[in-house]
C-alpha cells in the first residue's frame, strides 16, 4: 500500500474516531436538549408530544397551487440534480 493511501486511511480513523467520541459526548451531556420537552427516544416523532398540533401553527402557509404541480415541481428538481450529478460525476 503506498504511503499516500496509508495516510488516508489514518486521517480517515482519526476524523472518524474524533467524530464518534463528539458524539458520545454530546449525548452523555445531553447536549442540544430542551429540558422542558423530554420525550425520550422518540422526540422526532410528531405523535410522541402531547398537543402537538397546538405546538405548530398549520395556518402559516396555505398552499396557492394545486397538489399535482408540488409534486411535479418535486420530480423535476430530483431530475435536475440527478442530471447535475452525472454531470459532476463524469458519466454519461
Amino acid at each position: 500500500m503506498s504511503k499516500r493511501k496509508t495516510a488516508a486511511r489514518i486521517a480517515f480513523l482519526v476524523v472518524g474516531g474524533l467524530i464518534l467520541a463528539a458524539a458520545v459526548y454530546i449525548m452523555v451531556r445531553r447536549i442540544g436538549l430542551n429540558p422542558e420537552l423530554d420525550f425520550g427516544a422518540g422526540a422526532y416523532y410528531y405523535a410522541d408530544i402531547p398537543d402537538y398540533e397546538h405546538r405548530l401553527n398549520w395556518d402559516i402557509y396555505q398552499a396557492q397551487l394545486p397538489f399535482w404541480v408540488y409534486v411535479v415541481l418535486f420530480l423535476a428538481w430530483g431530475a435536475l440534480m440527478y442530471w447535475i450529478w452525472k454531470k459532476l460525476d463524469g458519466r454519461k
